[in-house]
């Protein structure tokens, strides 16, 4: 049985439905940070750490399940999980992220909160996504262990 928005795995092999008042509340967090019904959003820096109701929040907005960044074709918007422990290079990760974007659209960059294991300076997201030619358009709390950068590609 597949996972979908609104649906958590309970352990024991069955899939139990969230709340109408749990789903209503993951849908409005992805709304605030941007994501829109019909989007497909690329997926980047997936790992353990992930918040997963932030996840599911996208999911349930979209209509759409997040792809991964193996995904062949455009993208509406991305989300990146972003750690100081990155071998990679901000600039050159939002350049690369960027390329798989239509033109207008969005990546929501999202690093650990400070005074956890991970955490990146604002500054140097802003600073990375200025040098990428990318505009922020917010910074927003994305749950109890992640903050949000939104930023917006220029129309091609």
């Amino acid at each position: 049985m597949p996972v979908t928005a609104g649906t958590t795995h309970n352990g024991g092999g069955l899939f139990v439905s969230a709340t109408a008042g749990q789903a209503q509340s993951e849908r409005s967090l992805a709304e605030r940070l941007g994501f829109k019904p019909g989007q497909v959003v690329q997926e980047f820096g997936y790992d353990d750490d992930v918040d997963e109701q932030l996840r599911r929040s996208i999911a349930a907005v979209t209509g759409n399940e997040l792809v991964d960044e193996d995904y062949p074709d455009v993208v509406d918007a991305a989300l990146l999980w972003w750690r100081a422990d990155e071998e990679d290079d901000l600039t050159d990760v939002l350049v690369d992220v960027s390329a798989t974007i239509e033109g207008g659209g969005s990546i929501l960059v999202l690093t650990p909160k400070a005074g956890r294991e991970g955490h990146v300076s604002p500054n140097d997201v802003s600073e990375a996504a200025t040098t990428a030619g990318l505009s922020q358009t917010s910074a927003v709390s994305a749950g109890p262990d992640w903050s949000g950068t939104r930023l917006v590609l220029p129309k091609r």
